[in-house]
């Protein structure tokens, strides 16, 4: 990346591992007071707070995203805004999206576990670590919403269509960071685990950004049908 290249076109080169370098910053800093309260396992306690984790990173680039939008003389809530003319023509592949996204999302996760640990459920006990009751808070309400209003916008709304290089290219970028993001959500230090979880949503990430670079328009439907899934997954610490 040319260093004469201008602040608005280094953004989005400079935003592709951004949130994959966030969230271990985050989770430092929960390692850091854990360190400080006498924690001996301090980095492996603050894989816990994942949920936490997520959400600061998502308020950071939410406030980012504004920022850079309205820098552009555009309102960063407005790619949530629901074409009214188009609506019935969008049904058919929003319901075909979710038809090959369910599968595409699951099985990589079970076959992945298997192959890696010989037990589907083994990388589980790893993610879903216990929390106290403001963990659990955050992972219910939190977590969920703010995924729903930045992860999707972040790689393919605002990236994807911004990075300066061959349109596929730029699919594949930020499809790519979309995946191996989940490497440090969390960041443990077990090959397998890291694995599980670079490889795990990739298929998934591949198929959403083909969806949204041929059909920007379902962004909204999807990042409902986001925040829905995620809160899904939270309902696992009540449970």
């Amino acid at each position: 990346m040319p260093s004469s290249m201008p602040a608005s076109s280094r953004w989005p080169w400079l935003l592709l591992p951004g949130r994959l370098i966030l969230f271990a910053l985050f989770q430092a800093v929960f390692a850091a007071g854990y360190a400080a309260a006498g924690q001996a396992n301090a980095w492996d306690a603050s894989a816990a707070w994942w949920p936490a984790t997520v959400t600061l990173t998502n308020l950071v680039c939410l406030c980012l995203l504004a920022r850079l939008y309205r820098a552009e003389g555009k309102r960063y809530w407005d790619i949530f805004r629901i074409e009214r003319g188009t609506w019935k023509s969008d049904v058919l592949p929003l319901l075909a999206t979710l038809l090959v996204a369910g599968p595409i999302s699951m099985l990589p996760n079970s076959l992945l576990a298997s192959a890696l640990f010989n037990d589907p459920n083994a990388p589980m006990r790893l993610f879903l670590a216990p929390l106290p009751a403001v963990g659990v808070g955050v992972a219910l309400l939190l977590f969920p919403i703010t995924q729903g209003l930045v992860e999707l916008p972040y790689y393919f709304r605002y990236i994807m269509p911004r990075l300066q290089t061959n349109p596929w290219l730029a699919w594949v970028l930020a499809s790519l960071f979309l995946g191996i993001q989940h490497l440090t959500v969390p960041l443990r230090w077990n090959g397998p685990f890291l694995l599980w979880r670079g490889l795990m949503f990739l298929p998934f990430a591949f198929l959403v950004g083909l969806v949204l670079k041929w059909r920007p328009r379902l962004l909204p439907y999807l990042a409902v049908v986001h925040v829905l899934i995620d809160a899904a997954t939270s309902v696992f610490y009540v449970f």
